[in-house]
């Protein structure tokens, strides 16, 4: 399957550039060139049929149809030597506890802001910042208790750099750890060969954080996942993670606020709940705070919430730490707040609302990769150089309209990873992303070793997401810094 392969002049992850395995990638990569078509094709139909049977899917809302597809799943590894992921994982234990202290300054005394390393109109006109937070006190000052850092490898240095953050309800956790079922089901001998670090503790460990921010001690904390229902495009994560903390899964109708305690409606009656790990947009969280005509919000929640009676992971306004103009200062929140360099560094980003950014930025619109500030998986982005003239005068308006709501980025030449091409039953190589996520306790940050793998299974694109075509690998990081012998 790898006869012909040329892993170009991007950084290729399995392949070196005279067409050998890399040292960590040696033994999967000997069982994959070792193995016939129809093999490969027969367990790659089998995890197919696994993700069907277990309902793996997600939602695209961009086709108008709101259609539910099975997630695309390819078999080829990524892997990851450990002196690499013992450097992304310091870069990214740094990153979230700055995110955090950001937070509490943002919502508390906002030295920040008086010290004005970050423009205060820059914040204040964040959609996602929640004036409601301010000089409220959050169980343990944890705000972002879960955070997924979008990484990509910068084909010309070699180097990790952060490309976004997400700090609201990143999704996407659940494939990490059925990929990996999968995986160890289809090539047990990879497994047994290569030394690669678990990544099923991960609802153990966010399930004892959940538990430690309970208002109440003594009892047993009573935790709930709060989902916006069966329509929402992680419906099967939401479903996943619940029954894997063994906690409830809850809809706004099954909860309701009484003298500014939270109870879940049972069989039995009512039952106090402590703890809200929420799926729900901020928007949507309180009809009786944010947005009126929201159905899947508890009415009075909030004021739960003040008055210390029930926890929420993560908190309301984490927003306002991923805004992707707020994102371009984060490494001047790493040095104000804890008096380091950034380990990890970020894309370099135009902010639109500067007059001399958008000024480069229309002139050079049809190289840049611009976005919507408050969007996520890959809705409002315009990727210039492969944008039609019609949409990139589309983009120009809006940019001239809007400034605040845009930032720009150049075009990173992403490194690849040899995937599968159905088309021609050959292994090619295509552009991927990285999404570790982090679990936060206030003392320590918890990072699942790799994270989701994200990959651009149409030949050439650079766009990853799932909603925009995209797929996912599993990702080993290894105990050793190589594979092992096959």
């Amino acid at each position: 399957m790898f006869e012909g392969y040329d892993p170009g002049t991007f950084y290729d992850e399995l392949v070196a550039p005279d067409g050998t395995p890399r040292p960590e990638a040696a033994a999967m990569h000997e069982i994959l060139a070792g193995m016939p078509l129809d093999v490969f094709e027969e367990r790659r139909q089998l995890a197919d049929l696994s993700y069907l049977v277990q309902g793996i899917t997600f939602t695209v809302y961009s086709d108008g149809r709101g259609t539910e597809r099975l997630f695309p799943f390819d078999l080829v590894p990524r892997i990851i030597p450990r002196h690499e992921w013992d450097v992304v994982e310091k870069g990214l234990a740094q990153r979230v506890t700055a995110l955090n202290l950001y937070l509490q300054d943002i919502y508390g005394k906002q030295r920040i802001l008086k010290d004005k390393i970050i423009p205060r109109h820059l914040v204040q006109s964040c959609k996602h910042f929640r004036r409601e937070m301010v000089g409220l006190n959050v169980p343990r000052d944890i705000y972002v208790h879960i955070a997924g850092i979008d990484l990509v490898r910068d084909s010309r240095t070699g180097e990790y750099l952060v490309l976004e953050d997400n700090a609201r309800s990143p999704s996407g956790i659940s494939y990490v750890l059925e990929n990996r079922l999968v995986m160890r089901r289809t090539f047990a001998r990879a497994f047994e060969v290569s030394e690669v670090m678990p990544v099923d503790h991960y609802p153990n460990e966010l399930g004892k954080i959940l538990r430690s921010l309970s208002p109440r001690t003594g009892d047993r904390p009573v935790v709930v996942l709060l989902t916006p229902g069966l329509y929402n495009s992680a419906y099967f994560e939401h479903c996943f993670l619940a029954q894997e903390m063994g906690i409830e899964l809850v809809e706004g109708r099954d909860l309701v606020v009484v003298d500014d305690v939270v109870y879940m409606k049972t069989i039995r009656g009512l039952t106090r709940v402590d703890v809200i790990y929420r799926r729900v947009d901020d928007d949507f969280l309180d009809p009786l705070a944010f947005r009126a005509d929201s159905l899947v919000g508890v009415p009075g929640l909030m004021n739960a919430y003040r008055a210390g009676n029930i926890a929420l992971a993560n908190a309301v306004g984490t927003g306002v730490a991923d805004d992707k103009a707020i994102y371009a200062f984060v490494p001047d929140f790493i040095r104000y707040y804890l008096g380091e360099e950034p380990i990890l560094k970020n894309v370099d980003t135009f902010l639109c609302s500067r007059p001399d950014h958008l000024s480069y930025v229309l002139e050079h619109l049809n190289e840049l990769v611009v976005k919507a500030v408050g969007e996520s998986g890959g809705y409002g982005m315009l990727m210039g150089p492969s944008a039609d003239k019609k949409t990139t005068e589309e983009f120009r308006e809006r940019l001239k309209a809007d400034p605040r709501n845009y930032i720009a980025q150049p075009v990173i030449p992403l490194s690849r990873c040899p995937s599968f091409d159905p088309a021609t039953g050959t292994i090619s190589p295509r552009h991927i992303d990285l999404r570790p996520y982090c679990l936060y306790d206030g003392e320590k940050v918890t990072i699942v070793p790799g994270g989701l793998t994200r990959v651009a299974l149409q030949k050439g694109s650079l766009v990853v997401n799932s909603s925009q075509g995209g797929g996912s690998k599993d990702t080993w990081v290894l105990r050793g810094n190589d594979g092992g012998e096959a």
